[in-house]
């Protein structure tokens, strides 16, 4: 058999009882995944892991759990089910530590699939929109299958792997995934224009995606010499860069580029990085490691939460003890971000639920997760105002935190806070 096969043929690689890792995000390798899932019958106790994908995940199907066991590091939207079907599990681990997992061993892999472009006249391929921890995988894994895709941008940094490092290809024409922008409502807005104002010129960013990241971004067209060192980034640059708002000319680390390890947008976006060497897509390790981090001056982190209690503990990941999504890069930018010379760590979310319960409370949920300590945070910013927390006693982080939940909540928060301090505890 040559290198260049079938997908089902490069699926029958994968046997029983071990273990397979999946490219991520816009990366999500779906014509493997489905031709693995058809394996089922064949197929005992596969473990596929990986973090946050795109696309059906049809192994994820809980009927097929004998077949395959889903390992999130990061819990998306097509396998959130499997934590309670039984047929999934949650590792929590820091977006900078996954590739030494890998490469010690800890997690050790024997197959690995991955999405690229197709080799150039050298033989390189391009993991193109997202490299994360997928070459720590290539390294480790016993065998790599690539589905191979002309609509697959080329990038530049760490993502580049010669047609030799392969062990099987499977040419593919399909779009790469997409996620639209959101309008932006009148209340991110206001949580927009309210991070805005704490960016200065010359600061470098952080940013997620999502309409309130989208806000902030939308509030900066008048700003000046700012950079971009991200763990993600989305279609709400492309504008700052190209009205030469985000120029990178001020960064501590790769001056005069944009640093992410993945992207996840339209179109737009992957025309725009396709062969741009002034996007630089590097591994996790690197991206997010808080040492590279805290050398950017004036590091703006911009994160959300899930709920965040009065004293400034972040929930980030699950919903009480249900698991939501994962630990992701919050903690490694909030820390750089710390750390940076003038720089700022910001967590910014609406003040409630679409269901109208605060998002500001008391006490976080029975179970819930802290991905961000009380002794990290420093600005906790809803659409009614920014809570400045560094330096600030427990008693005087509780009046800041009041004041930016939703009038309708703030009596019942104030008084939940006051019949703590009669229980005898004291801030």
């Amino acid at each position: 058999m040559g290198k260049y096969v079938t997908a089902p043929e490069a699926v029958k690689v994968v046997q029983s009882n071990e273990r397979v890792y999946i490219h991520a995000a816009g990366a999500t390798p779906n014509v493997l995944t489905k031709a693995l899932t058809d394996r089922a019958s064949e197929l005992r106790n596969v473990e596929i892991c990986h973090l946050h994908t795109e696309g059906p995940a049809p192994y994820a199907n809980p009927e097929l759990a004998e077949s395959f066991h889903v390992n999130s590091f990061f819990i998306a939207k097509n396998v959130r089910h499997t934590l309670t079907a039984g047929n999934g599990s949650y590792t929590p681990v820091f977006l900078s530590e996954l590739p030494r997992l890998f490469r010690k061993k800890v997690v050790p892999l024997d197959v690995v699939f991955i999405h690229v472009s197709p080799p150039d006249n050298h033989g390189y391929c391009s993991l193109g929109v997202s490299v994360e921890a997928t070459v720590a995988a290539i390294e480790s894994a016993k065998t790599v299958i690539a589905q191979v895709n002309p609509n697959m941008p080329r990038t530049f940094g760490d993502g580049i792997l010669h047609v030799s490092e392969i062990d099987f290809l499977v040419d593919v024409d399909c779009p790469i995934h997409e996620k639209e922008e959101e309008a932006i409502t009148p209340l991110e807005a206001k949580i927009g224009a309210h991070i805005a104002s704490l960016i200065d010129d010359k600061s470098t960013l952080q940013l997620g995606i999502g309409s309130i990241p989208n806000a902030a971004l939308a509030n900066l067209m008048n700003h000046k010499d700012l950079g971009l060192h991200t763990e993600m980034f989305s279609d709400g640059v492309i504008d700052l860069i190209l009205k030469d708002v985000i120029n990178c000319n001020y960064k501590g680390v790769t001056r005069g580029r944009v640093l992410s390890t993945f992207m996840l947008g339209s179109k737009r976006l992957y025309d725009f990085v396709n062969d741009n060497p002034f996007i630089e897509l590097r591994e996790s390790s690197y991206v997010n490691d808080t040492a590279k981090i805290r050398r950017n001056p004036r590091m703006v982190a911009i994160n959300s939460a899930i709920e965040v209690d009065i004293t400034g503990q972040v929930c980030a990941d699950s919903i009480g003890g249900s698991m939501y999504s994962g630990v992701g890069g919050q903690m490694d930018f909030v820390r750089g971000a710390s750390l940076s010379e003038g720089g700022k760590a910001i967590i910014a979310l609406p003040s409630v639920t679409k269901n109208g319960a605060s998002r500001i409370v008391p006490f976080l949920k029975q179970g819930a997760g802290v991905v961000s300590t009380r002794s990290h945070v420093q600005y906790i910013i809803t659409e009614n105002g920014i809570a400045d927390l560094y330096g600030k006693t427990l008693k005087d982080r509780a009046m800041e935190m009041i004041k930016i939940a939703h009038p309708n909540h703030q009596e019942w928060i104030d008084k939940a806070y006051f019949d703590l301090l009669n229980t005898g505890r004291r801030f």
